[in-house]
């Protein structure tokens, strides 16, 4: 049976001194939500994520990411997947990182990676409105990109299915919002990029009474982490890989 170091990839650190537009970049530029911060002797302080990096305007730029850092439980490489499951659930993160017996960091390993292989294990049950999370906040196509970087950073979530009239068109993320240059100056007030130019599409969804294992495979198959549930043309949930994860428990 697979264990954490099946799963075992390097991840980007930052030491808690550096500024947090060093961890804006990374974040803009790899595939990862979070990044491990330490000592300086890669002895694990907790982490920092994407809302926190997009929540220091261009104006406090020079500050340290020591203050945006969260503690957070790690795995070591002989912990078993279950044990990974627990920790990325009790963390509500998208990775988990691993570290030796003296506390130091030697990678991490990604829920992106050990989802395909959890739900073939014959544990995921249930439908998808009994797991989705209702509270949905959506954004329409013509809104402005900084609507989107307020809505972060006041609801803690990441990512908001875009609706025009009244139809989904497509899904926008922090990610999207990190890619795309133009985010800065539309937050900045210089320029109203409309959300539609930076959005993901199409927005792949699923109806609230298929089964979370269906779902479960379409986040697979399309690598993405959520997805839209819909009944008509409205939005009534979002599920995601954390919820399939509740649904195994």
């Amino acid at each position: 049976m697979k264990n954490a170091s099946d799963f075992l990839v390097e991840v980007p650190l930052l030491k808690h001194d550096e500024i947090i537009t060093r961890a804006r970049q990374i974040l803009r530029e790899d595939v990862f939500r979070e990044i491990y911060v330490h000592d300086g002797k890669r002895k694990l302080m907790g982490y920092i994520d994407m809302s926190d990096a997009l929540a220091v305007t261009a104006t406090k730029s020079n500050v340290t990411i020591e203050g945006f850092t969260k503690p957070i439980r790690p795995v070591n490489d002989t912990d078993s997947l279950d044990v990974v499951v627990s920790c990325i659930r009790e963390n509500m993160t998208s990775s988990i990182p691993m570290v030796d017996d003296q506390g130091l960091i030697i990678g991490g390993v990604l829920l992106s990676e050990i989802f395909p292989v959890l739900i073939t294990r014959g544990k995921v049950r249930g439908r998808v409105d009994e797991f989705m999370s209702e509270k949905v906040i959506t954004c329409t196509s013509d809104e402005p990109v900084s609507k989107i970087h307020t809505l972060i950073i006041d609801s803690g979530f990441y990512a908001f299915p875009v609706v025009k009239k009244k139809k989904i068109v497509g899904i926008v993320s922090r990610r999207d919002l990190l890619k795309d240059g133009r985010w800065r100056s539309s937050v900045d007030g210089t320029s109203p990029t409309p959300v539609e130019n930076i959005m993901t599409t199409p927005a792949f969804t699923v109806s609230p009474d298929e089964d979370v294992q269906y779902a479960a495979d379409l986040l697979v198959r399309h690598d993405v982490s959520r997805l839209p549930v819909v009944e008509g043309d409205r939005v009534v949930g979002i599920l995601d890989r954390h919820d399939v994860l509740d649904s195994m428990h």
